[in-house]
């Protein structure tokens, strides 16, 4: 059963259609659900005894599903309509589409045009922001016909994709991952990272002194102030405002350009080792300090907000709190309740691994297996040299073509010449204005206007100036295109992981729960009778993931998995 829910004035409206997004013939009209009633109404569905749970379509899953949760409702699927049409917009596998053609176009403020539910992002105006944050605009909200309408809409380009290269399938998983990754966000903000408060304010204490008085600084901090403030002959310094730190160093004759930790390291000045101290320990209590403790710990719970999609490489983001951002000297505080572990597992070198698949390199395929990858490349072309394999093909992945790495490259190429020209071939397709996709089907943005405008030289100098900027981009998608197939091996990790812990929940042998995610690391929150069932769990959902993404192939994609009572020893 596909279910559209929608925003009405009295509540909410639920339509059930057909999968291609037609009014369902058996029942056409939408239902009308107050709000007092609707957590009631989609339990019911959600356990309805024949047929199994509906998909439940939506135009952001965070717009229901928290408020769901907090009812004591949680949900087998969904279909999140903002994720997905932010990737069908893009991608190559629908470039042919009507509805990639009218994305950037068609708004729901036309009234000459059909409805559109939402905009993809435009194209950054500097094309390196591999990593930052798209940022989300504010939802409208939608009628039952308009989501009905841009799902339809949806499902035809979908089912326009050409079926070769299982194309279509791949594209289908996607859509289905990143949807299930916006419900995964949403139940770990629900359920919360474990974090005992007492054991944070101790870490704040050993490394800052007691809390002191708001608008104060810690003890420890105001004694570094102090000295920097005698070894530096400004009885008034204030370290934390940057144009007064600098005009102090140059005044003792510490030329430096910036407060960089490594620019500073060049100086031998007795006032460099404590105001490295005072700025390492300030970091710490401004991101995670008491104030921090304050505003994003309640009742032994740390609940950020993920932003799923929120990098354009597909990985997620936050919006606030730092959840991608736990440091070290905090990991303490994140510790399992009486009578549970935290078992932290994390895919070994996956991006590398992920270039394997992607390039069907079997000779680097045959040094990944059954050992560490950078030590089988070390052994295989490097003379056992491990460091020096791993700086080559981080810097094949990363674009790296100067010093050390740039030094390497022509004997990894020698050595495996299909996985760097893999990624050779996407930074070329970058420096000439094309676009890159993922193993699933995710696209990189195309150029902005700026970036053709710039490729438009007359002169040796705008030649130069244009060079550089294309030889960026070339970079930014030789990065893409692996960072963005890791994350969709990732989302399908989270989906087969949530799908077999649920499974143990519902057979009520195990209550285990997702609790952190970053990148190609899971948190899982377990009973400790229950944590080789959820070890094997972690193991078999991310062999699914790569079979789902690659097949049977010849490439492993160990997880290392750590059980611990508290993150710090994770690692």
């Amino acid at each position: 059963m596909y279910l559209l829910l929608a925003a009405h004035p009295h509540g909410a409206a639920l339509q059930q259609v057909t999968q291609a997004g037609d009014p369902h013939p058996n029942n056409p009209e939408p239902r009308l659900v107050s709000a007092g009633e609707l957590a009631a109404v989609v339990r019911q569905l959600e356990h309805r005894p024949q047929g199994g749970p509906p998909r439940w379509i939506w135009h952001r899953t965070q717009d229901w599903y928290p408020a769901l949760l907090a009812s004591g409702v949680d949900l087998d699927r969904c279909y999140d309509l903002s994720l997905c049409a932010n990737i069908l917009a893009y991608s190559q596998f629908t470039a042919h589409t009507e509805y990639a053609h009218n994305a950037e176009k068609i708004t729901l403020d036309d009234p000459q045009q059909p409805p559109r539910l939402l905009q993809p992002p435009p194209p950054p105006a500097e094309q390196g922001a591999l990593f930052d944050d798209l940022g989300h605009r504010a939802a409208p909200r939608h009628t039952v016909q308009e989501l009905r309408t841009e799902y339809a809409a949806q499902q035809t380009a979908l089912a326009s994709v050409s079926p070769g290269e299982n194309r279509r399938n791949r594209l289908q998983l996607l859509l289905a991952a990143e949807s299930a990754s916006a419900m995964i966000a949403a139940e770990m903000q629900h359920v919360g990272v474990p974090w005992r408060e007492d054991l944070h304010e101790q870490i704040l204490a050993d490394y800052l002194g007691p809390r002191p008085p708001l608008g104060h600084r810690p003890a420890k901090l105001e004694a570094l102030n102090t000295e920097l403030r005698r070894l530096l002959d400004s009885p008034a310094l204030n370290p934390d405002s940057p144009q007064e730190l600098m005009r102090a160093l140059h005044r003792n004759g510490i030329e430096v350009k910036s407060t960089r930790q490594w620019e500073l390291k060049e100086s031998s000045h007795p006032a460099i080792e404590p105001l490295l101290a005072y700025k390492k320990l300030s970091r710490l209590h401004t991101a995670n300090g008491w104030a921090w403790l304050d505003a994003w710990v309640n009742n032994g719970r740390f609940q950020p907000e993920y932003v799923v999609g929120g990098v354009v490489s597909g990985r997620w983001a936050s919006r606030g709190g730092g959840a991608l951002q736990i440091p070290r000297q905090i990991r303490g505080a994140v510790h399992a309740d009486p009578g549970h572990k935290l078992i932290v597992a994390d895919a070994s070198q996956l991006e590398p691994r992920v270039l394997v698949a992607l390039a069907q390199d079997s000779t680097m395929a045959e040094a990944a297996r059954d050992k560490d990858l950078y030590a089988g490349i070390a052994a295989q072309g490097f003379g056992g040299d491990r460091a020096k394999a791993k700086v080559a093909l981080l810097g094949a992945i990363y674009g790296a073509t100067t010093g050390e790495s740039g030094r390497l490259m022509p004997q990894l190429a020698r050595t495996y010449p299909r996985a760097v020209g893999f990624v050779e071939q996407a930074a070329r397709d970058g420096e000439a204005g094309g676009t890159v996709t993922t193993r699933l089907g995710r696209s990189s943005p195309p150029p902005s206007e700026r970036w053709f405008q710039s490729q438009q030289s007359a002169t040796a100098e705008e030649q130069r100036r244009a060079d550089s900027i294309a030889r960026s981009r070339g970079r930014f998608t030789r990065n893409f295109v692996v960072q963005g197939s890791a994350a969709d091996w990732a989302a399908c990790w989270l989906a087969e992981l949530r799908r077999r812990l649920r499974a143990m929940r519902t057979d009520g042998s195990v209550h285990a729960e997702l609790v952190f995610f970053l990148h190609d690391e899971v948190m899982v929150h377990a009973p400790e009778a229950g944590v080789e069932e959820c070890i094997r769990a972690i193991e078999d959902a991310a062999n699914a993931a790569k079979e789902l993404l690659f097949g049977p192939i010849p490439v492993e994609f160990p997880v290392s998995v750590a059980v611990v009572d508290s993150y710090d020893h994770a690692k």
